[in-house]
Order: C-alpha cells, then structure tokens, then sequence
C-alpha cells in the first residue's frame, strides 16, 4: 500500500506540476490520494467546446498494477460515456485486459480528453448515440451541444451537494506529502 501511495503522490505531483492541456486536477480529501476530481475543459473546435466536465479518477489500493476508475460526474452526450448519471467511460487502455502498470495518469486523462475530439463510435457503451454519431452527425452535434448547454456550464459539480470550489487544490496537497499517509 505504500508504494501505491509513494506512485499515486509521484503521478498526481507530475499531473499538476505540468498538466495535460485543458486539464486541471484537485484532491478533495488531502488524506486520501486515491480520488481525484479532475476538471476537463471541452476541446476548442468541437461540440463539447465551452463546457467544463468533471471527471472523478478513483484509485485502486494496488494502484498501478490494476486500472483506475475513471467516470463523468458531468452528464455528457457522447458514445463513448454511459448517457445516465453514472458516467462510466469506455477507454481502451482502462480495460483490464489492456491496462499496463507502466501506464501514466496523464497520458490516461489526455486520452479521455482526445476522446472528445474523436469519439470511437465503433467501440460505443451507448450503441444509439453511436449509430447517431455514424449515421446523422448533425443530430449528434446538435444533441451533444444541447447537454453542454444543460449540464457543462457553471461550476462543476462532483457530486449533488459539492461545488468544484470546495475541493483542496492538488498544489496544496503536494506540498504535504511527504510520504507518510
């Protein structure tokens, strides 16, 4: 568990020190690094641009030998991310079967950021916005801005009660670890 730890605090010291771009991260209990709330801005150029989503990052105790928990805490219309108020995201490299322990956080948040520039719609977890998606994409630009509109505007919220603004900065946070839990 301590060498989880040790990883986490080395990864989450990288991820804010020299963010992903559009990305910025908080830990809302500076006790327990193994939950992240992460704040994704939508890609310039396309349906998701001017929306902020929250993404809650959830670290397994043998952390980095098996996948974090990555999902949407803001609704997000997209075939890629469950359409419900779980928001499970479907990413190649999280997939159990396709996780490698030597895979960073950063390089995982930016491929959840990429997937907003590039749904996979071709490996869907909602197979109607997906065929949206292929087969009427002005419908999916309109329905996916829509949501942007409705739930990507404002504050982000991680969960009903707490506005990102209550989280600890993740800076704060580092300048205390220094490695006892």
């Amino acid at each position: 568990m301590a060498s989880s730890n040790k990883r986490i605090a080395k990864e989450l010291a990288e991820c804010t020190g020299s963010p992903p771009p559009g990305i910025s991260i908080t830990v809302p209990d500076e006790s327990d690094l193994h939950t992240w709330h992460v704040i994704l801005e939508g890609p310039e150029n396309t349906v998701y641009a001017g929306g902020r989503f929250g993404l809650v990052v959830s670290l397994p105790p043998d952390y980095p030998f098996r996948a974090p928990t990555i999902t949407f805490a803001t609704r997000i219309y997209h075939p890629n991310v469950t359409n419900d108020s779980l928001g499970n995201i479907c990413l190649g490299p999280l997939k159990p079967e396709n996780w490698k322990p030597s895979t960073r956080l950063a390089g995982v948040l930016e491929a959840v950021r990429h997937l907003l520039v590039e749904p996979q719609p071709d490996d869907p977890l909602e197979a109607r916005i997906a065929d949206e998606y292929r087969a009427d994409r002005a419908e999916f630009d309109k329905n996916a801005r829509t949501y942007v509109q409705r739930y990507a505007k404002g504050p982000v919220k991680f969960d009903s009660a707490t506005p990102t603004t209550s989280a600890k900065p993740a800076e704060e946070k580092k300048a205390g670890s220094g490695g006892s839990s």
